[in-house]
C-alpha cells in the first residue's frame, strides 16, 4: 500500500510537474510577447498632432496655389484692354432766327420730315461709337423774351429729338447762343436734353460719364470775348473731373474768329495749357469753317469743327466739315498711348446748292479735297 500510494504520489507530482512547467512555459510566452510588444511600441513614435497637422499642408498648399493661380487669371482677365470711340462734331443749331425766311428753315424741314431726318446719314457713324458729342448752338425754349442781339436762335422742344435720332450723347452749352431767350431758355434747353438723356456740360458746369466701366470728364469753356481770363476756369473744372476720377478727359472750346481758317495764338494758348492740365482730347467750335489739327505732347487739338447740322444760314457757301473721331485705349484703367484717328470729311448738306440741314460724309473727289484742305489747314498751325 506504501508502494502504491508512493506511485501515486509520484503520479501526481509529475502531473503537477508538468502543469506548473507548462504553466512557466505560458507565463513565460505572455511575457516574451508583452516584451516584445513593449518594444515596438516604443520604437514607433506616437502621433504627433503637429506632423498630423503638417499632412494637412500639401492639400492647403494646392488650394492656396489654385486660389492664386485663379487670381492671376482674373487680374489678367481684368488687364484686358478697353477702347471708347469717341465722335466730336461742331455746331448744332437745332431752330432758326425768327427774322429768317421761314420756309427754308430748318423748322420747315422739321415740320416736312420729322426728326429722324436730319441725322440720318451720319447716324451708322454714331451708334457705332461709344460717345457722340456735339456743340449745342442755340436754345430749345418756349420763351419769347428774345435777347438784344443780331442773331438769336430757337427751336421747340420736340426737336431735342434730333439729337436722340441720331445716336448724340453729349452737348456742350458753352457758347454765345445759348442764352438767346434769356437764362431760362439756357436752363430749359438743358432741361430737355437732360430729361432726353443727353449730358450736358459747359460753363462752370462739368460731366463725369461712366462708360464700359471707365469714367470720360467733359469740360465746356467759353472764350471769345474773355480770352486768357479762362485760362483759372479751364485749370479748375479740369481738375474736378480728375477728382471725379476721370480716366478721359475732353476739353470743348468755343473761342477763335468767325470764318477763320487759321487758329488765333488765345486758341493755342488755352489748347496748350488744357492737354498741360491733363486733357486727352482738345476740340473747338465758333469759327463755322475748319481749322486744322496740332498734335502736342501726344494729344490731338481740333481747332474747328466748323458747322454740322446748322439751322444758322439757309445756304453758307462753305459747307465743309468733319466728324473727328478717336479711339482711347486702357489697360488697367491707365490710357495708354494711342493715336487711333479717324477723320470723316462731311458737307453739312446732302445738297451742294443748299442747306437742307442734313450732314452727310463725303465721297469720292469731294471726300479727298477735304481731307486735303483739312491737312493744309494743319500743316499752317
Amino acid at each position: 500500500m506504501r508502494k502504491s500510494r508512493y506511485r501515486f504520489k509520484g503520479k501526481d507530482y509529475k502531473r503537477k510537474k508538468f502543469l506548473f512547467g507548462a504553466g512557466c512555459g505560458i507565463l513565460l510566452l505572455i511575457v516574451i510577447i508583452a516584451i516584445s510588444a513593449g518594444i515596438k511600441s516604443c520604437g514607433s513614435k506616437p502621433e504627433d498632432k503637429t506632423a498630423k497637422k503638417n499632412k494637412t499642408v500639401p492639400a492647403d498648399t494646392q488650394n492656396v496655389e489654385e486660389k492664386k493661380g485663379q487670381e492671376e487669371t482674373d487680374d489678367k482677365a481684368s488687364a484686358e484692354p478697353v477702347q471708347i470711340t469717341v465722335s466730336t462734331a461742331g455746331d448744332c443749331t437745332l431752330g432758326t432766327d425768327e427774322g429768317f425766311d421761314q420756309s427754308t428753315s430748318l423748322n420747315a424741314y422739321y415740320n416736312e420730315q420729322g426728326g429722324a431726318y436730319f441725322f440720318q446719314n451720319v447716324k451708322s457713324i454714331f451708334e457705332a461709337d461709344d460717345l457722340t458729342i456735339v456743340n449745342m448752338e442755340g436754345t430749345l425754349t418756349t420763351s419769347d423774351s428774345r435777347a438784344e442781339k443780331l442773331y438769336a436762335f430757337k427751336g421747340d422742344p420736340s426737336y431735342v429729338d434730333i439729337l436722340t435720332n441720331g445716336s448724340v450723347e453729349a452737348a456742350n452749352m458753352a457758347n454765345n447762343h445759348s442764352k438767346d431767350y434769356g437764362e431760362s431758355s439756357y436752363e430749359d434747353t438743358v432741361k430737355y436734353l437732360e430729361e432726353a438723356n443727353i449730358t450736358t456740360f459747359g460753363y462752370d458746369k462739368t460731366a463725369v460719364m461712366e462708360i464700359k466701366g471707365l469714367k470720360v470728364g467733359l469740360v465746356g469753356i467759353y472764350v471769345l470775348a474773355d480770352g486768357m481770363e479762362r485760362e483759372e476756369q479751364l485749370k479748375t473744372n479740369i481738375a474736378a473731373v480728375k477728382e471725379q476720377g476721370a480716366n478721359l478727359v475732353i476739353v470743348s472750346f468755343h473761342w477763335g474768329e468767325e470764318r477763320a481758317t487759321v487758329p488765333n495764338e488765345i486758341q493755342k494758348d488755352l489748347a496748350h495749357i488744357a492737354v498741360d492740365n491733363g486733357a486727352d482730347l482738345v476740340v473747338g467750335h465758333h469759327p463755322h469753317v475748319l481749322q486744322g489739327i496740332e498734335t502736342y505732347n501726344g494729344k490731338k487739338i481740333v481747332y474747328s469743327l466748323g458747322n454740322f447740322c446748322f439751322g444758322g444760314n439757309k445756304n453758307p457757301s462753305d459747307k465743309d466739315t468733319m466728324i473727328f473721331q478717336q479711339t482711347f485705349t486702357f489697360l488697367d484703367g491707365k490710357l495708354q498711348e494711342d493715336e487711333t484717328v479717324n477723320i470723316i470729311p462731311c458737307s453739312i448738306s446732302s445738297s451742294s446748292s443748299r442747306n437742307n440741314y442734313q450732314p452727310t460724309p463725303a465721297e469720292g473727289d469731294e471726300k479727298t479735297r477735304i481731307m486735303e484742305k483739312i491737312e493744309n489747314l494743319s500743316d499752317e498751325i
